[in-house]
């Protein structure tokens, strides 16, 4: 009798498990289709994870920052093309 009702108690805390597993999945899924709303949260939602790194102890942060961001600045700071010859 007791193997039996340790059985249900470890079928019972895996349906828990399971759910839990499950309910995190969806609530993942609800944020990511939040967050493809509008393009800049995603932004706002990668500056605060940043800022709860930052307060937990005195680290270094590394930012990354596109290479895109780089060539479009290169091009800015080119000025403008002359006209191609045709």
């Amino acid at each position: 009798m007791a193997k039996q009702a340790e059985a249900e108690r470890e079928k019972r805390s895996k349906i828990i498990h399971a759910e839990g597993e499950f309910s995190a999945a969806q609530r993942l899924v609800d944020a990511a289709h939040l967050l493809s709303t509008e393009p800049a949260s995603i932004q706002l939602r990668y500056l605060q994870t940043l800022t709860e790194i930052g307060v937990e102890k005195n680290t270094t942060v590394v930012f990354p920052v596109p290479i895109d961001f780089f060539s479009g600045l290169q091009n800015l700071l080119a000025g403008p093309k002359p006209p191609a010859k045709s």
